[in-house]
């Protein structure tokens, strides 16, 4: 079974694809990713027709109506399942058929969610959909074994090596020890980066009302940007970061809060998004901040 690895943004040339494919984990796109929907996820579907087995995702998105009759599209939202594996069974592999190609998204949650496809629908360990979801929606405590692995891919995030890697310790339900060594040198390169990510955290300032914001577009060299919101949110229940680029929302798992409606991006994580930097007048103030509250 071959592998590919994509993001909502960015997905594999679909003629490097072979024979069936199975989709997992990948959100279609929303309003700000690369297009949307229109320019990215549709024109791959199209592309893929028949050869298309399965797209199984757990993202919010306003298109997956359209796609409600079609049993091979298997979406929900954020609220129903918080991780992608758990919604990956033996019913709904054997009911697939056999696919060729696996496209996964590249975190814990996509990773293992396609050794389990792999594995016929079971777990790669006892446990492994728990801690999927626990690090999905930063809610829980994950198991040590997938804390190990979450932190590998935050060191490296764009190792397609690491990203094979890793879903061959899990298909093979963490057999072959020898794999931990890679997989614990690449999480070893975190530990400055997260150095460098609390440091960021002092710049946070606070605003009215419940909002931390941090502007890091200078002054900081690489910072893992998902510890970084999660700090802000250790102090207001909203937490914005500004760079070069984007402006970055989040709020805990349980909060209510949808920033996906607030923003009218059309899909994606509720309660945490990105948005071109020239937004970012628009988000506070949809976020009610007050004018003149906060400046770059």
């Amino acid at each position: 079974m071959h592998l590919a690895f994509g993001t909502p943004r960015k997905l594999p040339k679909v003629n490097s694809l072979a024979g069936r494919v199975a989709v997992l984990d990948i959100a279609f796109a929303g309003g700000t990713s690369g297009g949307g929907f229109d320019k990215v996820t549709r024109p791959f579907i199209e592309r893929l027709g028949e050869r298309l087995a399965v797209w199984v995702d757990h993202h919010d998105h306003e298109e997956h109506p359209n796609y409600a009759q079609d049993r091979r599209f298997v979406l929900s939202t954020k609220a129903e399942h918080g991780a992608c594996p758990e919604m990956i069974s033996p019913e709904l592999v054997a009911r697939t058929g056999p696919v060729d190609t696996i496209v996964c998204h590249t975190d814990f949650d996509g990773l293992a969610s396609a050794a389990k496809w792999m594995r016929a629908g079971v777990e790669p360990y006892p446990g492994c959909d728990d801690d999927a979801r626990a690090i999905d929606t930063r809610m829980g405590t994950p198991s040590r074994v997938a804390d190990r692995i979450d932190r590998a891919l935050r060191g490296r995030p764009h190792d397609m090596g690491l990203f094979g890697l890793v879903v061959r310790l899990l298909a093979g339900g963490l057999s072959d020890d020898s794999l931990w060594t890679p997989v614990d040198a690449a999480a070893a390169e975190l530990l400055p980066v997260e150095r460098e990510t609390q440091r960021a955290a002092e710049s946070y300032k606070r605003v009215p009302p419940g909002v931390a914001i941090v502007d890091v577009t200078e002054g900081f060299t690489r910072l893992d940007k998902t510890l970084l919101l999660l700090l802000g949110q250790e102090r207001e229940p909203v937490s914005v970061v500004v760079d070069r680029d984007n402006v970055s929302v989040a709020a805990r798992f349980d909060s209510g809060l949808n920033f996906v409606e607030l923003l009218g991006l059309g899909g994606g994580m509720p309660t945490r998004v990105a948005v071109p930097r020239s937004r970012l007048d628009e988000v506070l103030a949809a976020l009610g901040v007050p004018a003149g509250a906060y400046a770059t």
